[in-house]
C-alpha cells in the first residue's frame, strides 16, 4: 500500500481550479501540495500562498524555485512569510536551476554546488531568526536579519529541499538540506545511483537514509482508456526532453533522439511542433519514465519508485482530471 503521497501542480489548469485540487488532496489524505516554478508561465509563491490560505493540514511546498533570482533576504522573508499564513506546514524545495532557460534570461550558473551551498547555509540561518554576516562568493551579506516587528519571532520550522539531479548535487544535498526533491522523467534504476550519491552526502553530515525524506516528482497520467493517457504523456515528454537537457540525460534517451526532437521544437515550443516532434518518444519510453496508463498500471509505476528509494512520490497529473489521480492514490 502507497502509504504517502503528494500532488504536483504546475500550469496545465486554471490556478483558481488548483485551490480546488489542493483541498480535495487534502481531503483525501495527500501530505502535501508541491507548486512547480520550471519555464517562465508561472512563479511558485503566489500559488503556494493560496493553496496555504484555503488549507489547514496538508503542506505545501515550492518544487521547486531556484537559487539565482531571489537575493537571499528575499528568500528568507518570503518563506517567514509563508510560515506565518501557514506555521510548520511549508517547505522549501530549491534547485540549481537549468539552461539554457538561465542563461537567456542573463543568469550566469557558474559553481551551482557553491552557490548553492551559500544559499542553504545563511537561508538556514536567518530563518533560524539570527543575525547574519556572510561573505562568500555568490552570498554576500553584512549584519542582517528578518525584522519581525509584529508577529512571531521565534525560529521558523520550513525544511529546506534540494531539487537534486546530478550526482554531485545529489551528495551535497545529503550533506546539507533536510530533504531531497528527486526528479521525474527518469527510469527506477536511476534512483538506485541517486541513493548512493545521497548517503555519501549523509556520512558527511553523521545522518542515515532512513532520516532523510526522499520525494520524487512523478510524471502520472491516469485514465481508464490505457491509450490515452499513453499519448498524453507522449507530447509532455517531447517538450521535457527538448527544453530541460539536465531531465534529458537523467532519463537515459539517446542523443540523438533528444537532437532530433530540438530541431522541430522551438522555444517556447508551439502545440505544432509538438505534434510533429511526439511521434520521436515511443511507448517503451513512456512506460520506463513515467505512470501512465490505467488506474492500476500508473499505481503499479509509482509502487516501483518506492521500492526504490522514494519515500513520498509527487504525482504530477498528466492530462485533464485531476481528481481522478487524487482518487487512484488517495489515502483515506
Amino acid at each position: 500500500m502507497i502509504e504517502r503521497v503528494a500532488l504536483y501542480l504546475q500550469d496545465a489548469h486554471d490556478l483558481r481550479d488548483g485551490l480546488d485540487y489542493a483541498r480535495y488532496a487534502e481531503e483525501r489524505g495527500f501530505e502535501a501540495v508541491w507548486q512547480a516554478e520550471s519555464r517562465l508561465v508561472r512563479d511558485a509563491i503566489v500559488p503556494m500562498a493560496a493553496y496555504a490560505a484555503v488549507t489547514k493540514r496538508i503542506k505545501v511546498g515550492s518544487g521547486v524555485i531556484n537559487n539565482w533570482t531571489r537575493n537571499i533576504g528575499l528568500l528568507a522573508s518570503t518563506f517567514l512569510t509563508l510560515d506565518d499564513l501557514a506555521p510548520d506546514r511549508i517547505i522549501c524545495g530549491i534547485g540549481a536551476w537549468w539552461d539554457p532557460l538561465a542563461k537567456n534570461v542573463g543568469i550566469d550558473r557558474t559553481k551551482p554546488l557553491k552557490a548553492m551551498e551559500e544559499t542553504i547555509t545563511v537561508m538556514r540561518r536567518l530563518l533560524n531568526m539570527e543575525r547574519v554576516t556572510f561573505e562568500g562568493e555568490f552570498v554576500k551579506v553584512n549584519g542582517i536579519e528578518l525584522d519581525v516587528v509584529h508577529g512571531r519571532k521565534e525560529p521558523r520550522n520550513v525544511p529546506i529541499y534540494i531539487g537534486a539531479t546530478g550526482e554531485k548535487m545529489l551528495e551535497m544535498t545529503g550533506k546539507l538540506a533536510d530533504g531531497v526533491v528527486m526528479n521525474y522523467c527518469v527510469p527506477v534504476e536511476y534512483n538506485d545511483n541517486a541513493i548512493e550519491q545521497l548517503m555519501q552526502g549523509l556520512k558527511l553530515s553523521g545522518r542515515t537514509l532512513e532520516e532523510f525524506d526522499r520525494p520524487q516528482l512523478v510524471v502520472c497520467s491516469v485514465d481508464e482508456d490505457h491509450d490515452k493517457a499513453i499519448d498524453t504523456t507522449r507530447e509532455l515528454l517531447t517538450q521535457y526532453l527538448a527544453q530541460q537537457p539536465h531531465i534529458a540525460k537523467a532519463s537515459g534517451v539517446s542523443k540523438d533522439v533528444v537532437q532530433k526532437i530540438q530541431s522541430i521544437l522551438g522555444w517556447p515550443a508551439t502545440h505544432e511542433q509538438i505534434q510533429s516532434a511526439k511521434h520521436l518518444v515511443d511507448d517503451e519510453l513512456i512506460h520506463r519514465i513515467t505512470a501512465s496508463g490505467t488506474p492500476a498500471e500508473a499505481r503499479a509505476k509509482v509502487q516501483e519508485y518506492i521500492n526504490h528509494g522514494c519515500t513520498c512520490p509527487i504525482l504530477y497529473p498528466v492530462g485533464g482530471n485531476v481528481k481522478l489521480l487524487v482518487d487512484t492514490f488517495a489515502v483515506k
